[in-house]
C-alpha cells in the first residue's frame, strides 16, 4: 500500500521526525493566527468611536475656540480638541461658530443660534 516509502528503518525515523517537526510549526503557526485574530476582535471591541464633538482652537494667547465640530469632520483643523456634548452646545450658544459642513448645531439639535451674542462692529 505505502510502496513509496523507504524500507530501512533508520530513513522512515528521520521521516518521522521531519515531519513531526513540520507538524510543530504548523501548530505554532495556528496558534500565532488564532492569537492576532482573538486580539483583533478584542480590539475592535474595545475601539472607541473617538469623540463625538471637537473644538478647533484659535491661535495665541488662551487659544480661544474658533469653531466646533462633530468628531471626524474632515474639515476641522489640527488644533482642536475634544468636548463633551453639554460643552459643545455651551460653546455655540455662547456664539462661537458651528462648522458649515458636519453642521454640530444640528447634530446637537441646538436650533436656534440667533438668540447668542451679536456681533457689532464699532462705528467708523
Amino acid at each position: 500500500m505505502f510502496d513509496d516509502l523507504p524500507l530501512d528503518l533508520a530513513r522512515l525515523l528521520t521521516l518521522r521526525v521531519w515531519h513531526a517537526v513540520w507538524l510543530q510549526r504548523i501548530d505554532a503557526k495556528i496558534a500565532a493566527l488564532q492569537e492576532r485574530e482573538a486580539e483583533q476582535e478584542q480590539g475592535r471591541k474595545n475601539r472607541s468611536a473617538g469623540p463625538g464633538r471637537v473644538v478647533e482652537l484659535g491661535i495665541g494667547t488662551g487659544r480661544p475656540p474658533i469653531e466646533v465640530h462633530v468628531g471626524g469632520c474632515y474639515a476641522a483643523g489640527k488644533r482642536r480638541c475634544p468636548v463633551p456634548r453639554n460643552e459643545a452646545r455651551r460653546l455655540l450658544t455662547s456664539g462661537v461658530r458651528a462648522c458649515g459642513h458636519c453642521q454640530p448645531d444640528t447634530a446637537l439639535e441646538v436650533l436656534d443660534l440667533s438668540a447668542g451674542p451679536a456681533f457689532t462692529t464699532a462705528p467708523r
